[in-house]
């Protein structure tokens, strides 16, 4: 019969073998929402170009830095790698613990809003839980 559905046996191993772990592990992420924020510190980024390449529904990543004025810093950046500014240090504390505890967090742009010659970028804070 030309409708019927057949039941293929294959194990995780080979499975994983067969394709890529990315595409093996996408389907069981999912983003869990904590919190929302803005994006702290556009105003002293070298390449502000960044800011008019981001759009509404972007998805960014957050990375622990080194920070001699905040030891929690979280730095957010795009998809290439282009830094847009930081977790505020009033909404960091537990996101930073989070990561330092092995979590992936990220962020996702929720609504970018001009104040006078500033853009304030407001995003989604998400867990990518397993």
């Amino acid at each position: 019969m030309a409708n019927e559905l057949t039941k293929k046996e294959q194990d995780l191993v080979s499975t994983i073998k067969d394709n890529n772990i990315n595409d093996v592990i996408k389907p069981l992420m999912k983003e869990v929402h904590l919190f929302d924020s803005f994006v702290a510190g556009t105003t002293y980024l070298d390449d502000t170009t960044v800011l008019e390449a981001i759009k509404v529904g972007d998805w960014l990543f957050l990375q622990r830095e080194e920070n001699k004025f905040d030891s929690n810093a979280i730095m957010i950046f795009t998809e290439d790698k282009r830094k847009i500014g930081y977790v505020p240090e009033k909404d960091n504390l537990i996101f930073a613990r989070l990561m330092d505890a092995g979590k992936i967090l990220k962020a996702r742009i929720n609504d970018i809003t001009m104040k006078g010659s500033f853009k304030q970028i407001s995003v989604g804070i998400y867990l990518v839980d397993f």
